[in-house]
């Protein structure tokens, strides 16, 4: 029988503790048009299910409801960028007698679709929760074992990329996609068993860029192409974790790894990075732009810690939010609001302490800029605001 656990935090946020003895890899939100998005949560292995969980706003309450992933143990989930029901899974199985990593595209039931489905908080929905529909397989069976489905972030919900061992295979869905095919692909070559360890679907150029590491390498790749286009030697001293572009500047990435660092780079020049942050302890899991202010930047470590920064000075906004002249009222000081003054500097805003094991995975919401989640080893879910103080400086 399953625990679960609300425990209020100092900050007076709530957290919610999933199965405390199990082991949670992923989290994403769903580009839900609503202002509270479902939570796609990967389960304990021994237990395949997806628990979405749904935060109620206004009254700081979270619930859940759960489906069946009968296919396997979870090690990847993503949601499309399209259809807010529709998701992908890396999971493993067994195949003669050796356990392999697929990959694979789902649906929700149709009334979940719609909303109508039973309440979460329904002891009949945790008991006797519904079958995720299966749309199609991504085999890559041929090219090894798939780490992550990456889907294309502007897009049609049409087109994924799927990395398996040391190849990038990109996809065409149909239109409700029951059907994957491959329609290009790129391998990693090199000496030893190279394998990718994370990639990220570039936002800018029409989205034909991607971007991968492995082991302590980030390489670049046109999609048009499938060809490598910058490659990024020894850009951790241990390895790459997770990467991120920045939302607003098509040249500007982001690192982390297992150095306890995290890295700012732009891909013109990748002699040295432009930033760089050393507040972790331990190894950096996850980091993640705010899709809409990215001088606002997450970061998930092993030890325990979430943090906050605010890197403006490499933003899209170095100097902070500018105002005309014509927009200033004849009482006020000029002087405050001069465009040439000193760039804001880069600040570390706040730590996040309510997890007391590693965290893997902290993401922004996609519905509402100023609120984000990071989930942990031992299966505590912690969704946390920016500072109201900070919220207002940015926008005023």
């Amino acid at each position: 029988m399953t625990e679960e656990e609300l425990i209020p935090t100092s900050s007076s946020l709530l957290s919610f503790s999933l199965f405390p003895c199990c082991r949670p890899l992923s989290v994403s939100l769903s580009r839900s048009p609503s202002l509270s998005p479902p939570l796609f949560l990967s389960p304990p292995l021994s237990f395949p299910q997806i628990h979405i969980i749904d935060f109620d706003d206004e009254n700081n309450i979270i619930s859940k409801s759960v489906l069946l992933h009968q296919a396997g143990e979870i090690w990847h989930i993503s949601a499309s960028p399209a259809d807010k029901a529709v998701l992908s899974t890396c999971y493993n199985k067994t195949s003669e007698s050796r356990v392999v990593t697929c990959g694979a595209v789902w649906r929700m039931p149709p009334e979940w679709e719609s909303g109508s489905h039973e309440s979460p908080d329904d002891p009949h929905n945790s008991h006797n929760p519904q079958n995720l529909e299966l749309l199609c397989h991504l085999d890559n069976s041929a090219h090894g074992n798939a780490s992550s489905v990456l889907w294309e972030p502007m897009g049609d919900g049409t087109r994924v990329i799927s990395l398996a061992d040391n190849h990038a295979l990109l996809w065409d869905l149909t239109e409700s996609s029951t059907q994957a095919t491959i329609s290009s692909s790129a391998t990693l070559e090199g000496k030893g068993q190279l394998k990718f360890t994370s990639g990220k679907w570039g936002p800018h150029h029409n989205c034909t860029q991607l971007a991968t590491a492995n082991d302590t390498a980030i390489r670049g790749w046109d999609l048009r192409t499938m060809s490598q286009i910058y490659c990024i030697e020894n850009a951790h001293g241990q390895l790459v974790r997770d990467l991120d572009f920045n939302p607003n500047k098509q040249y500007y990435l982001a690192s982390c790894g297992d150095d306890c660092k995290v890295k700012f780079w732009d891909v013109r020049n990748i002699n040295e990075p432009v930033k760089s942050l050393e507040e972790h302890s331990h190894w950096v899991w996850s980091v993640r732009y705010n899709h809409s202010h990215d001088q606002l930047v997450l970061t998930g470590s092993s030890d325990s810690r979430v943090i906050l920064s605010n890197m403006v000075s490499i933003s899209s906004e170095p100097f902070g939010h500018l105002v005309d002249d014509d927009d200033l009222s004849d009482g006020e000081d000029n002087h405050q609001y001069d465009k040439s003054k000193e760039p804001l500097q880069d600040s570390i805003i706040s730590t996040y302490e309510e997890h007391e094991d590693s965290v893997y995975a902290v993401e922004w919401s996609s519905a509402d800029p100023w609120l984000f989640a990071s989930l942990s080893y031992d299966g505590r879910l912690v969704i946390n605001r920016v500072p109201r103080a900070l919220k207002y400086h940015i926008l005023l």
